[in-house]
């Protein structure tokens, strides 16, 4: 089972550091932005890495998690062109983008394909008791209160964290990793 993530931002990153705690080994992902100042309240990155790239830097925060594990990254911007190649050998793949037009891209692209996705829709505010788990269909997920959009609202660590914890439940679930 092969888990790529679209994005390395609040949700993306937060997603895979809950994964590779879960003991997950191999991960593929792709973002082409630097980490800012204002990204380090709900992103697994620090201080010190202001300025680098942030799939780069996500996979050497990965390697100080597990140092045997597998971090497949490119520094790359998604798009038509390129988004199916990346993603052709996914089994589940995470949508963390912030951008309404590059969710719908991967939706349109990706979904065709039968590959299971798991997506964030509304993760800005502060309240976090309006969060749910929507499945529809049997290949797509989507977690978040479906209100708060983030170019209307703050993020704050610990709603973007939910949403990422029940988005790695989820990875976990449909991966098989989950031990009942």
């Amino acid at each position: 089972m092969i888990i790529g993530i679209a994005g390395c931002g609040g949700i993306g990153s937060n997603v895979a550091s809950h994964l590779v705690r879960s003991g997950v080994t191999y991960l593929k992902f792709g973002d082409f932005d630097r980490i800012e100042s204002s990204n380090l309240n709900r992103q697994f990155f620090f201080e010190n890495q202001i300025g680098l790239f942030k799939s780069e830097t996500l996979a050497k925060n990965l390697k100080s998690i597990n140092s045997k594990g597998n971090f497949d990254f490119k520094v790359i911007k998604f798009d038509r062109n390129n988004i199916k190649t990346f993603f052709n050998d996914c089994d589940i793949i995470v949508e963390a983008f912030d951008k309404k037009e590059y969710k719908v891209m991967l939706m349109e692209e990706l979904f065709p394909l039968n590959k299971i996705i798991i997506s964030a829709s509304g993760i800005g505010d502060f309240h976090t008791e309006n969060i749910k788990r929507k499945e529809i269909g049997k290949n797509l997920f989507i977690v978040g209160d479906f209100k708060t959009d983030v170019d209307n609202h703050k993020t704050y660590s610990h709603k973007v964290s939910v949403v990422a914890s029940i988005m790695a439940e989820i990875v976990l679930e449909k991966g098989g990793y989950y031990e009942k």
